[in-house]
């Protein structure tokens, strides 16, 4: 491929999501961003991307998002499928509401997206996608429930879509992001950390870049942890 690729950034506002659009973007890609926040379109302007306002748990802002990226470039090359967090609560006392909101939010967006961009990626004959996840994934916390609970299963699908798409050398990978300098981090959190230090959302991004380059053209399917060392299982 001779042109610049096109990559989607979804919740790209703030945070890591505005750290892999910037680390994309000094990569050569040309960049469809959504979010809900106005912060959008001035992140959009600074790196020459198009901007739609949106939730990732709105079938039809994702669809909107799709419909941008290849009315404005005609090929979408990579996803980064990011989101915000779900609710936090005591482990049965969380209402069916919290759950059905935190299912939109972290697994639906991803199959949603899925569904929309991988008959793009069969036509261009190869694709790859990143969901930002959490290192809740791997082991449990019953300070997120909801989030441990569901990004467990976002990884479950990653690993179900990457063996079913693999021969379209089509990717799909979870990054499992660990506590980063965007919001406090409890103290009990922060000194179990190995590293001695809270992540920043551009070593994030790195990685988010790195998964989504040739360079990792042999990796489908994982769930990569950046967390500073702080999760301990296999």
């Amino acid at each position: 491929m001779t042109e610049r690729p096109v990559a989607i950034v979804t919740a790209a506002s703030r945070g890591i999501g505005a750290a892999c659009a910037r680390a994309l973007a000094s990569r050569g890609y040309r960049l469809a961003l959504m979010a809900r926040s106005e912060r959008i379109d001035a992140l959009a302007g600074e790196l020459g991307a198009v901007a739609t306002r949106g939730s990732v748990d709105s079938a039809a802002d994702l669809a909107a998002l799709v419909d941008r990226a290849l009315s404005e470039y005609g090929r979408i090359d990579a996803v980064v499928n990011n989101t915000g967090h779900p609710g936090k609560g005591e482990l049965i006392a969380l209402e069916d509401s919290a759950w059905q909101e935190g299912f939109a939010l972290i697994l639906q967006s991803v199959i949603r997206m899925a569904r929309l961009v991988t008959p793009v990626f069969l036509r261009q004959r190869e694709g790859a996608v990143v969901n930002i996840s959490s290192l809740w994934a791997p082991e449990p916390s019953l300070d997120a429930p909801i989030s441990s609970t569901l990004r467990a299963s976002l990884s479950s699908f990653t690993k179900l879509y990457a063996d079913r798409y693999a021969a379209d050398r089509i990717r799909m990978n979870c990054l499992l992001a660990g506590f980063v300098d965007t919001h406090p981090v409890p103290e009990k959190f922060a000194k179990a950390i190995p590293m001695a230090r809270i992540g920043t959302p551009e070593e994030v991004a790195g990685v988010a870049a790195f998964l989504l380059s040739p360079d990792a053209s042999y990796i489908t399917g994982q769930s990569l942890r950046a967390d500073g060392g702080m999760t301990r299982s296999f």
